[in-house]
């Protein structure tokens, strides 16, 4: 073989590998794949931000010790948007655009996915597993949406009923948060109680980062409501409820998913004896009866020194959820691939007791299955079942 045709032979190889290397997706390198997530980490739900950034972590630290997917190392970049749509905007843009990312995975907050979405569709970046349960995250469909958590309507349309037959309550009344995700609560109510042909008898509104419930409560009291349907998340839970207490004011009070944190009965205390909310997987606690809870408890706690909350599980499922879609996507991934990998993937309930999920060509959200809990004792207990079961 003559040295022009060695060099001939090179040069073919040389142009198939670059050929084969640009064909690869934004944020997939041969060693490398790169996601991003938008977390409060500075303002009101900055808690749930940290517990989901570290229920990632961890949950990638654990791939890419036993040599990632298909040779290629997890790399998460995260960006704070202080629960700020504005700087959601600009974070998109900064790890779409400038960092190039291959996916989003968890971003917090309605208004802020919302905000995101545009920028990372225009570059074909899934929105993958927000952490937030509108309905916007699945509707209207887009091939780019896949949402796992039941939505803030459904939860509170298929909840509210049985518990109102539950108490025998008569009067049943609504304080929401004015935006998007209160504004899915009261409708959840108002329709839930359409199919006991009941009505609110009366709701009040808040603004996002509102400290003050004394003027919501009185109206409610006032009314002589019998429930209280919350359309809140952690401080105005405890807020509202605390409020109440005080002005002597006790109605029943169910919650949704963004108010089953540990966080409600740590920070609220006794006043929070018996509120209700919605949820899926259960908190992690350290005596949980599952050995394997436990044990991850025990090494969440031991890396993060605090403990784990039902988001920092929904960290940890995310990615793992993730990783196993691109082991499916094969060695070559790309979003079409990943997609396809989802729409017959079937994910079985987990340790955490997480409703099962199954998506389709058709079909972005996992599952519309909820449960109730109760704080007890300052702890929540699990109440009732999902309707399936």
């Amino acid at each position: 073989m003559t040295l022009r045709t060695l060099f001939a032979f090179a040069t073919l190889a040389s142009a198939a590998t670059l050929c084969a290397a640009q064909q690869l997706p934004q944020g997939i390198s041969k060693n490398e794949i790169l996601v991003g997530t938008i977390q409060d980490l500075s303002g009101p739900l900055s808690g749930y931000g940290k517990q989901a950034r570290a229920g990632m972590q961890m949950a990638i630290e654990e791939i890419n010790e036993t040599g990632g997917i298909h040779g290629r190392k997890i790399k998460l970049l995260v960006e704070d948007s202080g629960y700020d749509p504005k700087k959601a905007t600009l974070a998109a843009q900064k790890l779409v655009n400038q960092d190039k990312i291959f996916m989003m995975l968890g971003h917090i907050g309605t208004a802020q996915n919302e905000a995101a979405m545009p920028i990372q569709f225009e570059k074909d970046v899934i929105n993958f597993f927000p952490l937030t349960a509108a309905r916007s995250m699945y509707e209207p469909f887009h091939r780019l949406k896949f949402s796992t958590l039941p939505t803030y309507y459904e939860q509170i349309h298929s909840s509210l009923p049985k518990l109102v037959r539950q108490k025998n309550v008569t009067k049943v009344c609504a304080i929401y948060q004015d935006d998007d995700f209160g504004l899915e609560v009261l409708q959840g109510a108002e329709d839930g109680l359409k199919g006991r042909q009941m009505a609110l008898t009366d709701k009040a509104s808040f603004k996002r980062g509102a400290t003050d419930f004394a003027s919501q409560v009185a109206k409610m009291q006032a009314s002589g409501c019998e429930m209280v349907v919350l359309g809140t998340i952690i401080r105005e839970t405890v807020g509202t409820i605390a409020t109440a207490r005080k002005m002597g004011f006790n109605p029943v009070f169910l919650g949704s998913s963004a108010a089953y944190t540990e966080l409600v009965p740590k920070l609220g205390g006794k006043p929070m004896e018996g509120f209700y909310a919605t949820m899926t997987a259960q908190i992690p606690y350290p005596d949980d009866p599952s050995q394997a809870v436990r044990r991850w408890v025990s090494k969440y706690k031991t890396q993060f020194n605090e403990d784990p909350s039902t988001i920092s599980v929904f960290g940890y499922t995310t990615i793992n959820v993730f990783a196993n879609a691109m082991r499916d996507a094969g060695e070559r991934p790309s979003t079409s691939k990943f997609i396809r990998a989802m729409e017959v993937m079937k994910i079985p309930s987990d340790m955490f007791g997480s409703p099962a999920l199954k998506f389709s060509p058709t079909r972005r959200l996992g599952s519309d299955d909820s449960r109730m809990a109760q704080i007890q004792d300052g702890r929540w207990k699990v109440v009732s079942e999902y309707a399936s079961q």
